[in-house]
């Protein structure tokens, strides 16, 4: 019973996708079933054993670095990239297995792969479209073109690599600055209970003929009209412990109706790593301190005509203003992450040729990013 229970917690903890886990293990037995026809076909030939048996050694680590029993506490996204990695060693070396006429029938999956990993200036995708064309025509394939085709192959692979590692840098970042605003917001909150008349967040609009008397307009408190001398003790009357954190409530719930209304433009992602969750969560803290530090400005006269809120209501009304605005600092990481999901930026996108799947093939390979 014990095991079982380890065995469910371990697959809730499973942060990298259940789908992209399953597709890589289904890849691996694929690739497996694969290998294994191309070294019974060659029982005595050397070379083939030796690349195969390193092939199934790859395909091990990859099973192995999604399996919940090597990583049975914590996996996260980057167990799927690990994985990817030794699957595409494996899927490699099971081309370099292969005849240059059993390629042929892979180079629609192949060169789709490097157009969507390569620029359309690098020479090494121009030199694989310039093969496929001339296999199309001719039926034949070179010893030659074919190297210079796992060249390709394997540089694509690399970029797709690196795109996941920026991924998840992205998200490691986004998540440490997340956590630092969190910190920051409940310092300030405690701060405001501890010491609620230091930097009150209250307004002081004129009242009576003169403008000689005040009102004091706390977040949760209001009083007067008091004489202009006596707005210092009036503001350490009025002000409550809980006036910031009040307006961070607030101002973190408009956040979050940002968060949910920016979901619109959100299509998920295929990678292991919960960009759209971070971009989420990176709103709430920041909702929180945009509607302090704007009510402050307002309080220090920076808004031209608003630097004297009648009410509470108002100063809560605005604080929904200020926390909502937190769209406009968060937009520009919007923005980078789906550049960085390839959302936005196509510079790798083949101008002339119609998107086709790297899977076209038995043996076409993967993203590094896609698990």
């Amino acid at each position: 019973m014990a095991a079982k229970r380890k065995s469910l917690y371990s697959e809730w903890r499973e942060f990298g996708g259940w789908e992209l886990r399953e597709g890589v293990l289904c890849r691996a037995s694929e690739l497996e079933a694969l290998l294994e026809e191309r070294v019974d076909r060659h029982p005595d030939n050397q070379r083939v054993q030796v690349l195969a048996q390193r092939a199934f050694s790859e395909l091990h680590e990859a099973r192995q670095a999604v399996s919940h029993s090597a990583h049975p506490w914590f996996k996260t996204g980057s167990h799927l990239t690990v994985a990817q990695i030794h699957l595409d060693t494996a899927h490699n070396l099971f081309l370099r297995l292969s005849e240059p006429d059993e390629v042929i029938p892979m180079m629609p999956g192949l060169r789709a792969f490097v157009q969507a990993k390569l620029p359309p200036s690098d020479p090494r995708r121009i030199k694989v479209e310039i093969i496929d064309k001339a296999a199309a025509k001719t039926g034949n394939l070179e010893s030659a073109d074919l190297e210079s085709i796992l060249d390709a192959v394997g540089v694509a692979r690399q970029a797709g690599i690196g795109e996941a590692v920026q991924i998840r840098s992205f998200v490691n970042i986004t998540g440490w600055v997340t956590f630092i605003l969190v910190v920051a917001a409940v310092v300030v909150a405690l701060l405001g209970v501890v010491q609620e008349d230091a930097v009150p967040l209250c307004f002081t609009p004129t009242q009576g003929l003169g403008h000689r008397e005040h009102d004091v307009v706390c977040p949760i408190r209001m009083s007067g009209p008091v004489p202009k001398k006596d707005i210092n003790n009036a503001l350490a009357k009025t002000t409550s412990p809980g006036d910031y954190l009040v307006v961070e409530i607030v101002g973190l719930v408009a956040a979050g109706i940002a968060a949910a209304t920016s979901l619109r433009k959100i299509r998920g992602t295929s990678t292991p790593y919960n960009v759209p969750v971070v971009l989420a969560a990176l709103k709430l803290p920041t909702g929180a301190l945009t509607a302090v530090l704007g009510l402050l400005l307002m309080r220090g006269g920076f808004v031209p005509g608003l630097s004297a809120l009648d009410s509470s209501a108002q100063i809560i009304a605005w604080s929904i203003i200020f926390g909502y605005s937190q769209q406009l600092f968060t937009r520009l990481v919007d923005d980078q992450a789906r550049a960085l999901a390839g959302e936005v930026d196509a510079a790798h996108a083949a101008p002339s040729s119609p998107p086709t799947s790297p899977q076209a093939g038995p043996a076409a390979p993967q993203a590094a990013d896609s698990g």
